[in-house]
């Protein structure tokens, strides 16, 4: 559960080094969970990267932090905060995926970063 503010690690190779959530998409939401599309600012990037300092984007919450329930009963929860940078069609900005990724982006219809990701949890 994130809200407005939150700092995000990057899980891909767009460029981004650290992203903040400016906002959350919805009717009245306060927070975002695994798998909710985010408005993020991106603090600092590298230069020949794909995304720029200072530019706005959307991005794929990925892991938190704060445990999610599950279905069958069982908690997941990550070491970090960290999201999948997107282009307005949700698509990938970046080619790989970095760290594991919580098995909530499948069913979510994010596919493409499900594959790419080395673990899915």
């Amino acid at each position: 559960m994130l809200q407005i503010g939150a700092k995000l690690n990057p899980a891909d190779n767009s460029g981004a080094k650290k992203l903040q959530i400016i906002g959350i998409p919805g009717s009245k939401k306060t927070v975002a969970r695994i798998g909710d599309l985010v408005t993020v600012a991106v603090k600092g990037a590298d230069p020949s990267g794909a995304v720029k300092d200072h530019s706005v984007v959307k991005a794929i919450i990925v892991r938190t932090k704060k445990e999610v329930r599950r279905k069958d009963g069982s908690y997941i929860r990550f070491d970090d905060n960290a999201a999948v940078v997107v282009d307005k069609d949700k698509n990938m900005v970046g080619t790989r995926i970095f760290g594991p990724v919580a098995r909530e982006i499948r069913d979510k219809g994010y596919l493409k970063i499900v594959s790419l990701a080395k673990e899915v949890w």
